[in-house]
């Protein structure tokens, strides 16, 4: 369990003012001395992320965030910080003061958190210090609370077993990979080029996990470099059902692999498993509709070592201008966040996210979507860029039905 991918762990967000004891419950939580602990105020400054394991509920992520009544400028901004955790929070926590009868802060911050859909466990902590007094705080915030002490660990049983009781019914594990599409004995063929971009010694996330699903629906792997697909599918003709392939190989196999064996890309896999295929073969009919001078926004949710030729870099921008046959402007990011003003950018082009977790690629689709700004990621890009895309696209009825209309 500890080896479960973050993106794959429940993610859940404490919140609360300073002092409210966040940093104290994860430690009474997991047993262990994981976060800082002060009497100081303000001791987490941002958001602090911690993969663990807590029976009964297995892996997971716990996010410690700064308090939401911090002061200042500096304030301010770890304040927004905390609410831009929301958009990868599953189960959000709201810790409560035992000692504090003043709830605006939780007020505010509460309103946000139900707007976006995100169910939330009340917890009113320091009950080793007053008497307990939940009934004035679920009145007050319209929340029904769970009576714990971080300090003597009062209730903190009770409150692992309220968090598994809610985790049964949030849907935070991405669906199925390929696995739905995989009968028993089905042979699936994975495109795996070694060249400069691969990581030395190893496969890359995708890959591993997509196997790993195969294995899982009982189906058969054979892995490949590009350069032995042609042998190989003569030695399994018969057998092959699909060939999954990294999305920049479609040029050079597209024509290798037989019309009645499916053709797909781990990044479309993907597009599927972590956001919205639909939405992104949307994106994809887009590109035909830029002007000149428009400006593109390139987002990686990862922060890899760039080589020359580097896909978001070099490649993506070239082919846009080649596809819409326009002159465009480009920008880029990486990591965790997107830029929070998206006017400027009139499409965005998204890697597969394997490093982010589904809630938070499903955030930034609809942030795209409700922006009118079309989205597309780099598989079902590549796919049209290599004219590829129907075809890659036959899994997937209803975005094949979206990318002919």
């Amino acid at each position: 369990m500890n080896e479960t991918p973050r993106a794959n762990r429940l993610h859940i967000g404490l919140f609360g003012k300073r002092n409210a004891g966040k940093s104290s419950l994860i430690n009474s939580m997991t047993n262990q001395e994981i976060a800082l602990v002060s009497e100081t105020k303000g001791t987490t400054t941002d958001p602090v992320y911690k993969s663990m394991e807590i029976l009964p509920l297995g892996p997971v992520v716990v996010i410690d965030t700064a308090g939401i009544d911090d002061t200042g400028e500096l304030g301010k901004l770890r304040i927004k910080k905390t609410i831009g955790v929301l958009e990868k929070t599953d189960l959000a926590i709201m810790v409560v003061d035992a000692t504090d009868k003043n709830v605006d802060s939780e007020k505010k911050i509460l309103k946000t958190i139900k707007a976006k859909g995100i169910p939330v466990i009340g917890v009113l902590n320091k009950i080793d210090l007053k008497e307990n007094d939940s009934k004035y705080y679920e009145a007050e915030l319209g929340l029904n609370f769970i009576s714990v002490s971080a300090k003597t660990k009062e209730g903190i049983e009770n409150l692992k077993e309220k968090i598994a009781k809610y985790s049964k019914d949030i849907d935070y594990e991405e669906p199925s990979i390929i696995g739905d599409l995989v009968n028993r004995w089905d042979v699936i063929v994975h495109v795996t080029p070694i060249d400069e971009a691969a990581p030395k010694g190893r496969l890359i996330l995708p890959q591993v996990q997509t196997i790993r699903d195969v294995l899982d629906y009982n189906g058969i792997n054979i892995v490949v470099q590009d350069t032995e697909l042609k042998e190989t599918i003569n030695m399994f003709r018969d057998k092959i059902k699909i060939v999954v392939t990294d999305s920049q190989a479609f040029g050079k196999i597209r024509d290798i692999v037989p019309k009645d064996i499916y053709l797909t890309s781990y990044s479309i896999l993907y597009a599927r498993y972590k956001g919205d295929l639909v939405e992104l073969v949307k994106g994809a009919k887009a590109i035909k509709s830029l002007k000149n001078n428009d400006t593109i926004l390139i987002s990686e949710s990862c922060t890899h070592h760039r080589q020359k030729g580097d896909i978001g870099r070099d490649k993506i921008p070239k082919f846009l201008e080649e596809l819409s046959n326009k002159k465009l402007n480009f920008k880029w990011s990486s990591g965790t966040t997107i830029p929070e003003d998206l006017s400027m950018y009139k499409m965005i082009v998204h890697c597969g996210g394997c490093m982010i977790n589904r809630k938070q690629m499903i955030s930034r689709i609809n942030k795209a979507k409700n922006n009118n700004i079309p989205i597309v990621n780099y598989g079902v890009f590549l796919g049209f860029k290599f004219n590829v895309l129907d075809r890659a696209l036959e899994l997937f009825p209803e975005a094949k039905r979206i990318w002919n209309d």
